[in-house]
């Protein structure tokens, strides 16, 4: 597992396939209405639970984009980094995930295209041992780092 690079991200050049890191993300009550309220999704099976209990989760769970958003997060701050910017991705659920789950992301580098700049990534988040989504993701990667100011 590698971790955010001292700069911020890593260029092009410093990637090749197989490099991963991951991230463990606490999913709160207070995460699921901020969720809400950022992305206008009120519907009930994430916010009441009442109404979460007669449906087939059998409770309350986190919206499915949230816990996609921790990928993000891996993406954009350890890897590939700062700078780098989300072209696509495919994503599959497979387990619900509830409050005070911890979501562990891992993003794997599947491919590096430097003609292109870009990279494909392999998207995973597991609760405890169980895969809860997975997809892949296509990035564009900065080239060359901006020289320091000063």
């Amino acid at each position: 597992m590698v971790t955010q690079h001292p700069s911020g991200g890593y260029i092009l050049d410093e990637l090749h396939a197989g490099m991963a890191a991951e991230k463990l993300v606490h999913v709160t009550e207070a995460r699921i209405r901020q969720f809400a309220e950022a992305s206008d999704d009120f519907n009930p099976v994430h916010l009441d639970e009442a109404f979460a209990s007669r449906t087939a989760y059998r409770g309350r769970i986190a919206h499915g984009l949230l816990s996609a958003s921790f990928g993000s997060a891996v993406v954009g701050t350890i890897l590939p980094g700062a700078g780098s910017i989300y072209i696509s991705q495919t994503l599959a659920f497979h387990l619900p995930v509830r409050i005070d789950d911890t979501v562990r992301i891992v993003i794997t580098v599947i491919s590096v295209d430097q003609e292109s700049a870009r990279t494909e990534l392999k998207c995973e988040g597991f609760v405890g041992d169980n895969l809860i989504m997975d997809g892949v993701a296509v990035v564009r990667v900065p080239r060359r780092r901006k020289p320091a100011k000063g």
